[in-house]
C-alpha cells in the first residue's frame, strides 16, 4: 500500500507538443523524461505498480485527456545522469470522452484543494480517490 494517503491515484501533467495523449494512445507506453521537480521526484517514487494516473495536457489545451496505468515503478530518469532524478512508465488505459478542463476543475467545489490548482507548475501530484472519481465523472458528461 502507498505510503501517502492517496489511494494510488495521481495526476501527471505533460506538454502535448512533445508526447500527446494520441501518442501514447499509439505506442501504447509513455515513460515520463525530464522531471527534475523534489515533490515530484517523491510522488514517482511513491508510485505502484497498478496504480492510475489522470493525464493532464499542459501548456497546451489545459485539460485532463484521459487515464494510465503505472506499468514500471520508480526508476533512474535515462535523461539525466544524475541517478537521483526518476521516471516511471505507464500504459494508457482510458481516454475520455470529453477532456476535463482546466477551468471546469477550478469551478468544482470539491477538486479546490487539488495541487493542479495550487502548485501549477508541478508536473506528478497525488489524487484522493475523490478526486479521481469527480474528474473522471466530469469526462462521462455532456458539456
Amino acid at each position: 500500500m502507498n505510503a501517502s494517503s492517496n489511494s494510488g491515484h495521481w495526476l501527471v501533467k505533460f506538454a502535448p507538443f512533445r508526447t500527446s495523449w494520441t501518442d501514447i494512445v499509439r505506442r501504447g507506453i509513455f515513460t515520463l523524461r525530464g522531471v527534475r521537480s523534489p515533490a515530484a521526484r517523491k510522488h514517482l517514487s511513491e508510485m505502484l505498480c497498478g496504480d492510475t494516473v489522470l493525464f493532464y495536457h499542459s501548456q497546451k489545451e489545459l485539460a485532463v485527456v484521459g487515464v494510465m496505468q503505472v506499468a514500471r515503478e520508480a526508476y533512474p530518469d535515462p535523461t539525466s545522469a544524475d541517478p537521483k532524478w526518476l521516471t516511471c512508465d505507464f500504459i494508457p488505459v482510458k481516454t475520455f470522452a470529453q477532456p476535463v478542463p482546466l477551468d471546469k476543475i477550478k469551478t468544482d467545489v470539491r477538486l479546490m484543494s487539488l495541487a493542479l490548482i495550487h502548485q501549477p507548475r508541478l508536473a506528478v501530484m497525488s489524487v484522493t480517490n475523490e478526486q479521481f472519481q469527480v474528474i473522471v465523472g466530469k469526462s462521462e458528461k455532456l458539456p
